[in-house]
């Protein structure tokens, strides 16, 4: 019979799990409690790093729908769980695996998809979710912008003939209701 901390701690997990957009599992052996600081530091505020239990972790998962981690979870486990932006969380744990080779990256799970280490390591490689936005922004505005470029490389045109064409179109403009009074006169 489970007892009510252990059922507290199951259902604390699960929610992480359907409260996050991601969840990477990480072994953290051998780390220190600064260097553990530190990765929570680097991970951001949207980003909870937590040690887990892995029998609990295992229940919690089921109960959330994820089968991500099912063979995975052995020996010291913590998980990051990615309420923001994964992209940045990733390149995070990546780094911080890269500088510090205790840090493992074991699977992750990411919008109800399992991921390995390849994918993790290639949600890392993305651009961040801002670069992303930009770019599309300066795909959307490619065509006004061009337009734009275009009736102003007129306007410098009209200024650099001296205003010529500009003088005519008024001038053009009170000949034509001249010519239109005179018509109805001659008929």
């Amino acid at each position: 019979m489970a007892t009510p901390s252990k059922t507290a701690a199951i259902e604390e997990i699960t929610a992480d799990f359907k409260d996050s957009s991601a969840a990477v599992l990480t072994e953290y052996r051998g780390l220190t409690v600064a260097q553990l600081k530190d990765l929570r530091r680097s991970l951001g505020q949207e980003t909870k790093y937590a040690v887990v239990k892995n029998t609990l972790t295992a229940i919690a998962a089921k109960e959330a729908g994820i089968e991500a981690f099912d063979d995975q979870l052995s020996g010291p486990t913590a998980i990051a769980f990615i309420k923001g932006d994964a992209v940045a969380a990733a390149k995070s744990l990546t780094e911080f695996a890269k500088a510090n080779d205790k840090l493992v990256i074991k699977t992750g799970w990411f919008e109800g998809k399992a991921l390995d280490t390849a994918g993790i390591a290639a949600l890392a490689a993305l651009e961040s979710r801002e670069t992303q936005l930009a770019r599309v922004a300066a795909v959307l505005l490619a065509p006004a912008s061009a337009a734009a470029r275009v009736v102003d490389a007129l306007r410098v045109k009209l200024e650099e003939n001296g205003g010529a064409a500009a003088e005519e179109a008024p001038a053009a403009a009170e000949e034509a209701p001249a010519a239109a009074e005179e018509a109805p006169a001659e008929a």
